[in-house]
Order: structure tokens, then sequence, then C-alpha cells
């Protein structure tokens, strides 16, 4: 009972530090009055962080319209979900005077800051995602990353020894493996890739093809890297709407076959970290275990405050899950009281809870083998 109270007490706060965010956010933004921890913040992700970066190329894995961004002061930016993402709340957190911005619409002022590579679609495989169409998969994301690193050489005068300290102080936030998952392994009418792998081999893989861009990244001045656990995908309305359409009982059953393979791949990814840690000099590699903080938002739903976890506040069909989110549509009314925004990604509020906790949870079965605020400070 205490705990769920001291949960529920937890929830209140970032329910109205959200609705306090919603109104505050641009203007706390233009103060300058908050200085950041790091100098800089450089995103790699998929759609759960992508914030523009695919509006101007031909894909399905597009938001930028309507009811996307419903909640969002800029309206709809290209971000996938109704308000703020992870990465943006994690920005104000770390003390950013603005949003980190996509790196298709940056300027080149905005490169000392950071920028945001993620992808809508973008997996660690290179054709992961493509039956959604164009998209940044990693190792284009990397490249990226290479081009902007070289852009600021010249911004240092040729001195590369102060940008490899530049870089080294900042933050390297990762998100990628949902989609080698959903728009890949367990899509076996486009991809012949859980025919050919069993879900341990295909871990192997894929962590093999990670640690090389990570290596990479490395190389070129990456020293804070934030891991990012892939979550309880096997749980998602999608997923929800797949597994249980022909079932008559009524109870939503989520697809633990899904849930275990992303399992094999989380526990690889924190002996990644571990092993990174310990052979790379001055390296700190971080692990965030979405899985389990997606377990305890699902389980522990009334204590965070929302009444839907098994359908998305807006889509089509069983769970709102079988179609996404589609323009113009009419989304539910109280955002705050569901855990989806649509079919996969979740809403604000739960993009403030998983933001919150990967930036200051003592747990380390949130976060290993530190937190945000302390990479920031190590």
């Amino acid at each position: 009972m205490k705990t769920m109270f001291a949960k529920r007490k937890v929830v209140q706060f970032i329910l109205a530090l959200n609705l306090l965010q919603a109104i505050t956010s641009r203007a706390w933004f233009l103060s300058g009055k908050a200085q950041p921890q790091v100098p800089c913040l450089f995103i790699f992700g998929d759609s759960l962080v992508d914030n523009g970066n695919n509006n101007n190329i031909l894909t399905l894995a597009r938001a930028n319209y309507r009811p996307y961004g419903i909640d969002f002061a800029e309206g709809s930016s290209g971000r996938f979900t109704n308000g703020l993402t992870t990465v943006d709340v994690l920005a104000q957190l770390l003390g950013f005077r603005s949003f980190i911005p996509p790196y298709a619409a940056a300027q080149r002022s905005d490169i000392l800051k950071g920028l945001n590579f993620a992808s809508g679609a973008a997996g660690i495989r290179d054709e992961t995602g493509n039956n959604l169409g164009d998209h940044y998969p990693l190792e284009q994301q990397v490249n990226h990353f290479r081009d902007t690193a070289t852009t600021m050489t010249r911004m240092f005068r040729g001195n590369t020894t102060r940008v490899a300290e530049y870089l080294g102080k900042c933050i390297y936030y990762m998100g990628l493996g949902s989609n080698d998952y959903l728009n890949n392994y367990f899509m076996p009418t486009m991809y012949s890739t859980s025919r050919e792998y069993s879900p341990s081999t295909y871990s192997a893989l894929l962590l093999q093809d990670y640690s090389r861009q990570l290596s990479l990244m490395y190389d070129l001045g990456a020293r804070k890297v934030v891991i990012v656990g892939v979550g309880q995908i096997g749980c998602i309305p999608y997923e929800l709407a797949r597994n249980n359409n022909n079932r008559s009982n009524k109870k939503d059953t989520c697809n633990e076959e899904i849930n275990k393979a992303i399992s094999i791949f989380n526990t690889g990814l924190l002996r990644m970290v571990n092993r990174f840690n310990a052979q790379l000099p001055n390296a700190k590699f971080i692990y965030i275990n979405t899985f389990d903080s997606s377990k305890d938002l699902a389980s522990n739903a009334t204590a965070y405050g929302f009444n839907v976890v098994d359908k998305g506040c807006c889509g089509v069909g069983r769970n709102n899950g079988q179609i996404t989110c589609l323009p113009y549509q009419t989304p539910c009314e109280d955002r705050s009281r569901y855990l989806f925004w649509d079919a996969f990604h979740p809403t604000e509020v739960a993009n403030v809870i998983y933001a919150r906790k990967a930036y200051e949870s003592s747990s380390t079965s949130d976060v290993y083998p530190m937190n945000i605020r302390r990479l920031a400070m190590a």
C-alpha cells in the first residue's frame, strides 16, 4: 500500500509538471536562464524519438499531420505522439534552452548543441523498415554524425583536440532495435530473417552490427553513451490487435513470443554495455531498462494515472491498433489517461515518466550502472 501511495504521489507530480511544461516550456527555453549540464545531445533512433527527419522523404513512416502533435506547441512537427517525446523531456531535464533539432532541418549554428538523427522505421539492420518506404537506418545516422563531426572540426578551425574534448562531454542517446523485430523478424511475409535465424542467432547478429556502429562513434569522439533497451513491444496495441484478432476471449493477451525474443536482445545489450566500459578508455556507457519500465507502467497503470493501457488514443480497428492514427482523425479526449497514443507509440505523459526514470532513477533495475543525470556529471 505504501508503494502504491508513493507511486500515486509521483504520478500526481508528473502530471502537474507535464501541464506546466505544456504552458510554459517555450518561455522557459527562451528565457536562457538554464545552463545545459552537457554541451550537446546527439540522438539516434527510430519513430519513438524522430522529430521530423522523415517529413520530406517518400515513406509511410511519417507523422507531420494532425492529430499528431495536438498537444505540442509547434504542432505536427513529425513527432510520433501527441506532444513531447522522451528525448524532448530529457533535453529539458538536461537544461537545454531549446529542443534538439532534426538533422534534416538543422542549421550550421545548431550543431554545437547536438542534433537528432532518428528516423521512423529505422533499425540496426539496413533492410529493416523497407516495407514502409524510405528512412535512415543506423548506419546512415552514424554517417550523418560523421559529417557533423567533420563540420564541427571546420568550426573549430581544424583543432581536432578541441573537437575530441568537446564531443567527449556530450551525451549520445541510442534507441534502436524495436523495428528490427516489428518490421523485420516478426514480419515473415516481407522478410526471411525469422526463417534463417533463431531468436538467439538473430539477436547476436543485431548486437554485432550495433557494436560495430558504436565503435565507429567512439572513434569519432562519443564517450557518454545511453543505450536504451527495447520495450515490451509484444504488448503494444498493434500486437494486441494481431495476437487477439481470432480469439474468442475478451481479455487481451500479449505476444510473448516477441517479448521473449526482445528479452534475449536486451540481455545482450547489457553485456555489450559492460564490455564497452571495460575495454574502451574513458567510455561511459549506460543501459536504460525500458522493457521493465514499460511492464511496470502497464502492471501498475492506476498508480501511474492511466485508465487505458491496451488501446491507442488514436487509431483504427481492434485496440485502435490495426491501423495507426489517420490524418485529421479525432483522438481520445483525455490523453493523460492513455498509455499509448497510437498503435505503436506512447503518449506524452508516458514519455515524461520514461524520461524521468532514465534521468533520475536510483534503481539499477531501471538504469545501469548510473542514471543520465550522473552520466552528465561524470
